[in-house]
């Protein structure tokens, strides 16, 4: 049997922010009515949090719940733990309508961090990214020039960026013209 890696196996880059691989971490797709009791339970029961509002993120010790769509959740943990969170999730919502599917291997996690964070994603997404517009816990699906992307800001003032694995080296690479040094707009200094 192999070892896991992540599609990026680690890579770093130093430019006007930190573009950085977030290594193997868990993901699970949990569709069902975000407002039911059961699916409130069962989120709270595998990440210790509650279902985000539309369009946020929240984030725990080792986990996240990220909306997705109005049936929609990421849910974010140890990858060693999805196996087990999943059979949880299932335990939970026996008798109910839901989906609980392992995703982990199919997505990239990458981090942008440092004072140029914001103006990096800013290049290349249709969103408002000023600090008035985006804060800490707000959550973006969106297009990363044309490659499909989701992100959130953390307290701290870092991005985390996931998109498929299959476009995993395009989307670094992306990411590090952006981060290029000579390449400030200015606009959130």
């Amino acid at each position: 049997m192999s070892n896991a890696v992540t599609a990026l196996n680690g890579a770093n880059y130093q430019g006007l922010a930190t573009i950085a691989d977030q290594g193997l971490t868990g993901m699970i797709t949990l569709r069902g009515d975000l407002a039911s009791a059961g699916i409130k339970a069962a989120v709270k029961s595998v990440t210790d949090l509650d279902v985000p509002a539309q369009r946020q993120a929240l984030m725990g010790k080792g986990t996240a719940a990220l909306w997705m769509s109005p049936d929609e959740l990421l849910l974010l943990c140890p990858y060693a733990e999805v196996n087990t969170r999943i059979a949880g999730i299932e335990a939970a919502l026996k008798g109910h309508h839901f989906l609980a599917v392992n995703v982990s291997d199919a997505r990239t996690f990458l981090r942008i961090s440092g004072s140029g964070a914001r103006e990096v994603l800013a290049k290349l997404c249709p969103v408002d990214l000023s600090p008035e517009a985006f804060t800490p816990g707000m959550f973006r699906r969106t297009r990363m020039a044309q490659v499909p992307a989701a992100f959130w800001l953390d307290e701290t003032g870092t991005f985390h960026l996931i998109c498929f694995r299959s476009v995993a080296d395009y989307a670094f690479e992306l990411l590090k013209v952006s981060a290029q040094p000579g390449g400030e707009v200015g606009l959130y200094a």
